[in-house]
C-alpha cells in the first residue's frame, strides 16, 4: 500500500506537469487509451471468462470510476497537488453513508462522530468564508463521492470478475466520456502533440498508474482493510511534496488543519468498516 501510495502521488505530479500542456481532459483520455492497451495485453497472456450476469454493474463501475477520474484530474490542474489528493480522499465518508442508505448498514455514534470530523475538515481546506466558493474544490469533493460510488459497485462485481476485467471497464469509459466531451461540447480541446518527452511523460504515467492499482489491489487482499485504508492516507504527505517540488506553497493553517481532520476522520471510518 505504501508502494501503492507513492506511485500514486507521483502519477498526480506527472498529471500536474502535463496539464501545463494538455488539456487534464485530453490526459485522462491518453492515460486510460494505454491502459486499455496494456490489460488488453494481459489477456493474451492470461485469458479471463467474463460473466454477463451483472453486466450492468460492471459498466456503472466504469462511469464512477472515469468520472472520478475527470474531475480528479482536472483538480489535480487547477489546485494544489496535496489538497487534490485529499478531496479525493473524502470517499470514505461517502463509502459509509452510501452502505448506510443502499446496503443498510449500520451508522454507530463513532462513525457518525468521524462523518462530521470529515465534514469539518472538507470546510477548512475549502474555506468557504468569503462570499464565493471555489467550484474546483466542490468538484474535488464531487470526484471523491464519484469514487465511493466505484467502491461501493466493486464491492458488489470483485468475486465475480477479475481484477483486470474491472479495470478495463473504467478505463474503457475514461476513453469514451473524454473523446465525447471533445467530440460534442465546446469546452474540451485536444491538440497534436509532436513533442517526445510529452509522450514519454503520458506513457510513464499509464504504467505507474497500472501498477498503482495493483499494488493496491494486493495490499487489500494480503491484509486488513483497516490497516491498508490507514496507510493509504500516506500519499497526502507524497502529494504535498511533489507539488512543492512543482511550485505549489505549503499548506497554509486551514489547509493543514482540514487536512489532519480528513485523515483522523478516514482512519476512524476505515477501522471501522473493517470490523
Amino acid at each position: 500500500m505504501l508502494l501503492s501510495a507513492l506511485i500514486g502521488a507521483l502519477n498526480g505530479a506527472v498529471a500536474k506537469y502535463l496539464s501545463q500542456s494538455m488539456d487534464p481532459i485530453e490526459i485522462v483520455f491518453y492515460r486510460n487509451l494505454i491502459g486499455v492497451l496494456i490489460v488488453l495485453y494481459s489477456f493474451k497472456k492470461f485469458s479471463v471468462s467474463i460473466d454477463t450476469s451483472k453486466l450492468h454493474l460492471l459498466f456503472l463501475r466504469g462511469v464512477f470510476g472515469a468520472l472520478a477520474m475527470v474531475l480528479f484530474f482536472y483538480t489535480i490542474a487547477t489546485i494544489p497537488l496535496g489538497e487534490a489528493v485529499v478531496l479525493n480522499k473524502t470517499s470514505p465518508f461517502f463509502v459509509t453513508i452510501l452502505a448506510y442508505y443502499l446496503m443498510k448498514e449500520s451508522i454507530t455514534l463513532r462513525t457518525f462522530f468521524a462523518l462530521i470530523i470529515g465534514f469539518i475538515g472538507i470546510v477548512f481546506i475549502m474555506k468557504p468564508f468569503g462570499v464565493e466558493i471555489s467550484i474546483e474544490h466542490i468538484l474535488g469533493v464531487l470526484g471523491g463521492f464519484f469514487a465511493a460510488c466505484a467502491y461501493a459497485t466493486i464491492k458488489k462485481i470483485k468475486d465475480i470478475y477479475d481484477a483486470r476485467v474491472i479495470m478495463l471497464s473504467f478505463m474503457t469509459v475514461g476513453v469514451l466520456i473524454p473523446l465525447g466531451l471533445f467530440l460534442f461540447t465546446p469546452y474540451v480541446h485536444f491538440k497534436i502533440h509532436t513533442d517526445i518527452f510529452i509522450w514519454a511523460l503520458i506513457i510513464f504515467m499509464a504504467i505507474i498508474s497500472t501498477a498503482s492499482q495493483w499494488f493496491l489491489t494486493r495490499a487489500y487482499s494480503i491484509s486488513r482493510a483497516s490497516i491498508i485504508g490507514v496507510v493509504s492516507y500516506s500519499n497526502i504527505p507524497f502529494a504535498i511534496g511533489f507539488g512543492v517540488i512543482l511550485g505549489d506553497s505549503l499548506p497554509d493553517l486551514y489547509t493543514f488543519l482540514g487536512i489532519v481532520l480528513i485523515v483522523i476522520g478516514g482512519i476512524l471510518v476505515s477501522k471501522k468498516s473493517s470490523k
